[in-house]
């Protein structure tokens, strides 16, 4: 189980380089998408049924959003692989709190923006990705 940060982006760009050898990635983070992880915690395991764990890349060529496995902490399957220029206008609703932050995600097929939350130990590379997709500064 990859529990360090830097293994973790090992990980996830081996990853993304096996899927598509000439694409580097620039700032990886997790983030748990679903409501409150304070409420579903709170929940037990019925509020844990409610969270998907997912690995946002951002790489030269493109936003690679990664399920992330829940025993392993490994990138599993790519569910989205989306132009940056694309992304841009996808995210909203930044809030940065002391433990866990949180963006919404407007993902591809889905009704509603999804709420992704960020440990954090994520926020620096957070801030980084917010920055790159939106042009905008994260404060």
């Amino acid at each position: 189980m990859a529990i360090k940060k830097a293994t973790i982006q090992e990980q996830v760009a081996a990853a993304i380089a096996q899927a598509n050898p000439g694409d580097r990635p620039l700032v990886t983070i997790q983030a748990v998408a679903g409501p409150s992880v304070w409420l579903m915690s709170m929940l037990g395991l019925i509020g844990q049924a409610f969270l998907t764990y997912y690995f946002i890349t951002v790489t030269e060529q493109s936003v690679v959003i990664h399920k992330a496995s829940r025993m392993s902490n490994r990138p599993q399957e790519i569910e989205f692989a989306l132009p940056p220029a694309q992304v841009a206008g996808m995210i909203g609703d930044v809030k940065r709190n002391a433990i866990w932050s949180s963006f919404r995600f407007q993902l591809p097929g889905r009704p509603q923006p999804t709420r992704m939350n960020v440990h954090r130990i994520w926020r620096a590379e957070m801030d980084q990705l917010l920055g790159l997709l939106t042009g905008q500064p994260v404060a």
